[in-house]
């Protein structure tokens, strides 16, 4: 029984490998069946997984784990750009009903100039002069009519840039349409990766008994406490003094309120949050909106050295920026770590720092 449970969750493991590469939905586990126990006997000797095995297991967790948090963050920048385009169309189909009806109204207008026009155009000017019994209330009358000349020159003049200001908007609307379904297309995607990687997560630890995911746990605590043991012991504390500004403090604030709640990808509150929702939400509330994503707060934050670094600064983990967290000090952040985890405050050299954003600077 004991070497049959190893086999398990090797091939288990060996499984997930190709669901990651195949990221398909609904992907089944080829788990071999155990076979039955004779006596209870034998089920209560049953041998425990190796340390070597379950090393395997969180190797291969953290792999899928971060690749849905990769898959995550383009599901988030595709939500964003979603959300923009479609303001920006119902923006564009306001200005093309407010163009159509000044285009409508332009239109009366020059209709009623050419019928005045066609009213008063039968003779010269010079013949209409010589019947007038009125000569000056003619010559005055003819200056008028200069005037209204120009005012329908300009009349056909604001018509054309209307009707032209009516053709880009329109074009502009189609282009925005177009870029929302791809964007949406771009979003179904992400989501069937991020689903995929999630499950075949949740189905590897399926395979492990209370015993063995509690020493699970252990080693992914001890891989952690290594890291940020590895990261105290270069010094690097000693060189990091800076004090939260105003705007840091609310943002570590809000941050802080939310411990012990649950990671949801896509999420930004309030009853739950994926790491990039966490760290959005708590600038937004202090008064700096930041963009939405780990990696475009990577892109488009102000960089600094982490000799430098302050409370309410935001490290970026990751060689693709995937994971983001903030900075609370003395070491330590607050985060939402990943599925099946809470908000919760772990130490900054935890895992991989690709680097530090400031997004009050």
């Amino acid at each position: 029984m004991g070497a049959g449970r190893r086999a398990l969750i090797t091939t288990a493991v060996a499984v997930v490998c190709g669901v990651t590469v195949l990221a398909a939905p609904g992907t089944a586990f080829a788990s071999p069946t155990p076979t039955p126990s004779t006596t209870p006997s034998t089920t209560a000797s049953a041998t425990p997984v190796s340390n070597k095995d379950l090393e395997a297991v969180r190797t291969k967790l953290d792999k899928l784990y971060h690749d849905a948090a990769v898959a995550t963050d383009a599901y988030n920048a595709a939500e964003e750009q979603a959300k923009k385009q479609s303001a920006e169309i119902v923006e564009l189909a306001r200005k093309i009903v407010q163009g159509q009806a000044k285009l409508d109204e332009l239109k009366d207008r020059a209709g009623a100039a050419a019928r005045a026009q066609y009213r008063t155009g039968g003779l010269p000017d010079e013949a209409r002069l010589m019947l007038s019994d009125n000569p000056q209330e003619f010559l005055d009358g003819a200056g008028r009519v200069l005037q209204g000349e120009r005012a329908t020159k300009g009349l056909i003049a604001e018509l054309t840039r209307t009707q032209q200001d009516l053709k880009q908007y329109t074009a502009d609307a189609s282009a925005q349409w177009q870029q929302l379904e791809k964007n949406r297309q771009a979003k179904a995607t992400a989501k069937k990766k991020v689903t995929a990687q999630i499950a075949a997560a949740e189905k590897l630890e399926s395979h492990l008994e209370k015993q063995e995911k509690e020493r699970l746990a252990k080693l992914e605590q001890q891989a952690a406490l290594k890291a940020q043991t590895a990261w105290l012991d270069s010094g690097v504390l000693k060189d990091i003094s800076g004090k939260a500004s105003t705007a840091g403090k609310a943002a570590v604030a809000y941050a802080t309120a939310q411990l012990g709640k649950p990671y949801e990808w896509g999420a930004e509150g309030p009853s739950s949050y994926d790491c990039s929702g966490l760290t959005s939400q708590a600038w937004a509330s202090a008064g700096d909106p930041i963009p939405r994503t780990s990696q475009e707060q990577w892109k488009q934050l102000k960089h600094v050295d982490v000799k430098d670094m302050r409370p309410g600064d935001l490290i970026i983990y990751f060689d693709d920026a995937s994971h983001v967290a903030m900075y609370i000090g003395d070491g330590a952040i607050i985060h939402a770590p990943r599925p099946g985890r809470t908000v919760t405050i772990a130490g900054a050299g935890s895992m991989p720092i690709l680097g530090i954003v400031r997004p009050d600077a």
